[in-house]
């Protein structure tokens, strides 16, 4: 998910991406202190210096972290009309997942799971989630769906992308993702096509 070493970086970055992508690939409940002080390359002192609060408060950060930084590439992905924006979220995910060797998933939805033990990290995926969709369901509206369908679809797409990344990891194949794909293309494709055929009824009664 992150590009770029760890050793320019400050600690306090490091540590975030490094807890990332744990979560990506052990969850919440997996990340230990050993081995992300190790992979970080920092020292077990800069957990406490950064997260006085400890692991938690730093499991916690790397979710709404690892949230910001989706959101920001979804909303750059939503300049583009809903169906080049569709297809590139997807291959974001296929890319992401095979080059971690089928090891690492979404963290959003990691994060969601690790409720009993940091319900700060399940508040970060709610957030992260919200955002997801309300950037899709704008991309909607932007072509000219009506609200409630704009957040129908939004909401299916996140959902059915998120399904589909965790069943790509578990049968180690990008198929889940594909069939996902086409059939979410085929369910957007039919919605512009209703609502363009639809304009210029609404334009000759008015």
């Amino acid at each position: 998910m992150m590009k770029g070493s760890t050793l320019v970086t400050a600690p306090r970055e490091r540590l975030i991406r490094t807890t990332v992508e744990l979560i990506q690939s052990r969850g919440v409940s997996g990340v230990a202190v050993t081995e992300l002080l190790d992979r970080s390359g920092t020292a077990r002192q800069s957990i406490y210096t950064h997260f006085p609060q400890g692991k938690n408060q730093l499991i916690e950060a790397s979710a709404r972290a690892a949230g910001s930084w989706i959101s920001a590439m979804i909303e750059q992905l939503c300049s583009a009309p809903p169906l080049e924006a569709l297809q590139a979220f997807i291959d974001y995910w296929k890319s992401m997942i095979v080059s971690s060797d089928y090891t690492a998933g979404c963290p959003i939805a990691a994060a969601t799971f690790g409720g009993n033990e940091i319900p700060g990290a399940v508040d970060a995926a709610k957030m992260a989630f919200e955002e997801w969709e309300s950037m899709l369901a704008n991309n909607f509206r932007a072509a000219n769906l009506d609200d409630a369908l704009a957040q129908s679809l939004s909401t299916m797409t996140i959902a059915a992308i998120e399904g589909a990344v965790i069943m790509s990891v578990a049968t180690r194949s990008t198929r889940p993702l594909d069939r996902v794909g086409k059939h979410l293309t085929e369910l957007l494709e039919a919605h512009l096509s209703e609502n363009h055929e639809r304009e210029p009824v609404l334009r000759q009664q008015n």
